[in-house]
C-alpha cells in the first residue's frame, strides 16, 4: 500500500525587485544576463541580521523561489521546453519548466553586496536573476563550488544552444534613451533572443520591458536590430 503524499507549506521569507516587470524576456536560465542587478528584501519576520550572519563569505547564491505567475490545480507529466521550439515534448522532471506540480524555482546568483536599508533592514543586491519582480522567495542557500560545481557533465538537450547568443545592433541614438547602468543587461537579454523559439516572423516588432523601458526589436536571421526605447514613465 503506498503512502498518502505529504502535504507541506512554506513561508515566504522574502522576495526579490528586479528590472522585469513580464515574464516575455526574462532569460530562461539565470547568470545568462550577469549584468542583470537585484534586491531582495527579506519580510519582517525574517529581517534579523543574525540571519544572514556570514553571507558575505560566498560569492554566489541558491534562491529557492515560486513560479506565483504559473500556479495550476492540475499538472503535465511533459511539457514542451521553449528551447526544442515549443513542439517537442520532454518529461517535467527533464526540464526546468515553470509548470511543474509544485510552482518551486530554483536560481543561482551573484552575491554583489549586503547593504543596510532604513525601511527594510540588510537587503542582498544580487546579479544575473532569471525572476519576476516581487518573486517571492522561499529559501537562500550559499553556492559551495566543491560540492556545486561538476564541470564536465552532460547537461541534456538544452547543451547544444548554451553557447548561442544573438548579435545586438543598439544604435547610439537609441541606446542613450536607457540609463546607463541598464545598458549592458538590456543587450545581454537581447542576445538570449526573448521570442518564442517557434516563432518566425522576420516582419514583427517585438517589444522587452526592463524596468519603465520598452525596447522594441526586430529579427532577422541571427540579428536583433532595436528599432525603439519607450520610457512609459
Amino acid at each position: 500500500m503506498e503512502n498518502d503524499p505529504a502535504v507541506f507549506s512554506f513561508t515566504q521569507i522574502a522576495h526579490i525587485e528586479t528590472g522585469f516587470v513580464e515574464k516575455f524576456g526574462i532569460p530562461r536560465q539565470s547568470g545568462l544576463a550577469p549584468d542583470t542587478i537585484g534586491r531582495i528584501v527579506f519580510e519582517p519576520e525574517f529581517r534579523h541580521p543574525d540571519a544572514i550572519k556570514g553571507i558575505e563569505e560566498y560569492d554566489y547564491l541558491w534562491l529557492l523561489f515560486i513560479f506565483s505567475e504559473n500556479v495550476r490545480e492540475k499538472w503535465n507529466a511533459t511539457v514542451t521546453p521553449p528551447k526544442l521550439g515549443g513542439k517537442e515534448r520532454r518529461g517535467v522532471f527533464a526540464t526546468r519548466s515553470p509548470f511543474r506540480p509544485n510552482p518551486i524555482g530554483l536560481s543561482c546568483v551573484r552575491l554583489e553586496k549586503v547593504t543596510a536599508d532604513e525601511k527594510y533592514g540588510q537587503t542582498l543586491i544580487v546579479s544575473g536573476a532569471d525572476l519576476l519582480n516581487g518573486t517571492p522567495i522561499v529559501d537562500i542557500k550559499p553556492y559551495i563550488p566543491y560540492a556545486d560545481s561538476h564541470p564536465g557533465v552532460r547537461g541534456g538537450f538544452g547543451e547544444s544552444l548554451s553557447d548561442r547568443k544573438f548579435r545586438v545592433i543598439f544604435p547610439d541614438e537609441l541606446k542613450e534613451l536607457i540609463p546607463a547602468e541598464y545598458r549592458n543587461a538590456v543587450v545581454q537579454i537581447l542576445e538570449q533572443d526573448p521570442r518564442p523559439a517557434f516563432i518566425h516572423d522576420e516582419e514583427r516588432v517585438w517589444g522587452v520591458f526592463y524596468y519603465d523601458y520598452n525596447i522594441r526589436f526586430t529579427v532577422y536571421g541571427d540579428v536583433i536590430t532595436v528599432c525603439g526605447v519607450e520610457n512609459r514613465k
